[in-house]
């Protein structure tokens, strides 16, 4: 009879069950953070446009025909937090087209624009300027000032804004590395990925390898590689 080898099965390993429990435990991660991104980004960006449109200061000025009541928007007092709104949201979009350092690069100006939206907003929370402006435009007198100040909370509303965009920044920082790229949805249908190279000496490659339905003896285990001819078996 023709002898016939056979070819050990590979047992599985500690080291392997605990680099795919720590792969799966990292995916979990990236899920849970993007899911957390994505809600604090788009939020804070929306929030902060909302608010920089409503009135932050009031106030009266006298005139001549009595005390006239003035009040001041976000967008009168600074349009900072606003526009650093809109570069924070295009920013967490374009965290998904990019990989690597371009992440990075990108994660850190998401972070920056939530920063200096909080920042400016919170400094406009105090200002005068533009009340005064508006009194001295309103009475004639260049002279004219605001006599009784008061500052609605939508400020402080639109620096809180400005920290939930710089949270998304921070997960973006932080954990982005194990989040997916936009790119990588947009492949071409009937592009064929070849498989990575089984190593032998590895058991849990050649498991992956038999998972695909592979033989992990023959040639580097993909697809594409070439059939190697049975060697000859010997008769009795």
């Amino acid at each position: 009879m023709g002898c016939v080898s056979a070819v050990p099965v590979p047992q599985p390993r500690a080291g392997a069950q605990a680099g795919a429990a720590a792969s799966a435990a990292g995916a979990a991660t990236g899920r849970r953070t993007l899911a957390a991104a994505l809600l604090l980004g788009a939020a804070g960006a929306t929030v902060a446009l909302l608010a920089s449109g409503r009135t932050w200061a009031e106030g009266t000025a006298r005139a001549p025909g009595g005390a006239l009541s003035l009040s001041a928007e976000g967008g009168d007092i600074t349009g900072v937090p606003s526009a650093l709104a809109v570069v924070g949201l295009a920013a967490l979009v374009a965290v998904f087209a990019v990989r690597g350092k371009g992440r990075k690069t990108v994660s850190a100006l998401l972070t920056l624009s939530g920063a200096g939206a909080a920042l400016a907003a919170f400094l406009g929370a105090s200002d005068r300027d533009a009340l005064d402006e508006k009194a001295a435009e309103t009475t004639g007198d260049t002279a004219a000032v605001i006599d009784s100040l008061s500052h609605t909370p939508w400020p402080y509303v639109t620096a809180a804004a400005g920290v939930l965009i710089m949270a998304a920044g921070v997960l973006a920082l932080r954990y982005g590395a194990l989040w997916p790229a936009m790119s990588g949805r947009y492949e071409r249908p009937g592009a064929a990925r070849r498989a990575p190279a089984v190593d032998p000496d590895r058991p849990e490659d050649l498991w992956k390898a038999l998972d695909r339905g592979e033989d992990p003896t023959d040639g580097d285990g993909g697809p594409d590689a070439p059939h190697r001819p049975e060697a000859p078996r010997g008769g009795a």
